[in-house]
């Protein structure tokens, strides 16, 4: 069972450790991320530390949190009830401080609700609880969304986890689709099992998923990473950036955009809750 303790670094992080070689540590007051996993002395993560120290950018690495959207609206706008409201890439969950609240004594619980930062962008009442847990060689996270509005909550919800990469081209994918949308182009492209990694920038999004589940091997460090998702998750994100040590295997549960179009996106009742999970595992081969 994994241990909980409190480290003040810039930020008040928690760390849960289940031996000296294993930890995970989150920080609430920055999004609710996940910074930094290691497993068996392996980093999983990427993090860019220099955008994580300054707060007024958003951080690059870890594991942020996207809610209530995923990606990026045209003009950063969408319209509820005749009336145009701003929302940034990827939602506001990522920028605000979670609270930490009692849960499982081998987990860290955090929540953020409704105030009103949130609400002069989005005009809903809601609670999200969010738990990490660390199982041997798994990190396994819950979602909890409770709607307490008087009409329907309309949202996304999804991870834009950086994972740690020295050489892309030893990197070998396993991964639900046979086709996926270049989101730079906007055209559609049949997936055979591998990718250009060469190219500056890949951004893809893969919509019609046959399994909620998918890897990536990396060979250079003989490590494969999995990672699985409740059927909320209906996309899967791919990104990567030449020159970083990094690339993204994003779950998400609608594509960009979905706030405006209603493609796939989710909407709970009034008074209604909804839990979802996404887990990543690490084995060695």
């Amino acid at each position: 069972m994994a241990e909980i303790t409190i480290e003040q670094q810039q930020y008040r992080t928690y760390v849960l450790s289940e031996a000296p070689d294993t930890r995970l540590e989150v920080v609430p007051e920055r999004g609710g991320i996940v910074t930094r996993w290691r497993v068996r002395g392996q980093e999983i993560l990427y993090l860019d530390v220099d955008r994580f120290a300054n707060p007024a950018q958003t951080v690059r690495g870890g594991i942020p949190i996207l809610f209530p959207i995923c990606g990026n609206l045209p003009d950063n706008t969408y319209t509820h009830q005749d009336n145009s409201y701003t929302l940034k890439q990827h939602g506001f969950a990522r920028d605000l401080p979670w609270t930490v609240v009692d849960g499982p004594s081998d987990s860290v619980v955090l929540v953020l609700e409704s105030d009103d930062r949130t609400r002069a962008l989005y005009p809903f009442e809601f609670q999200l609880t969010f738990t990490y847990t660390l199982q041997g060689d798994t990190l396994i996270t819950h979602q909890r969304i409770s709607n307490r509005s008087s009409e329907p909550l309309p949202y996304s919800i999804g991870f834009h986890p950086y994972f740690a990469v020295s050489d892309k081209a030893q990197l070998e994918f396993d991964l639900p689709a046979t086709e996926f949308q270049d989101q730079r182009s906007r055209t559609a492209h049949p997936y055979t099992g591998t990718f250009d990694l060469a190219q500056d920038e890949l951004d893809l999004a893969f919509n019609q998923l046959s399994r909620h589940s998918a890897s990536a091997l990396d060979r250079s460090r003989g490590l494969r990473l999995t990672i699985d998702f409740s059927p909320e998750f209906s996309t899967l994100v791919f990104w990567t950036v030449q020159g970083k040590d990094f690339y993204c295997l994003e779950p998400w549960s609608a594509p960009r955009n979905a706030l405006n179009t209603g493609d796939r996106l989710l909407h709970l009742d009034p008074g209604a809750t909804i839990e979802t999970r996404v887990s990543y595992s690490v084995s060695f081969v």
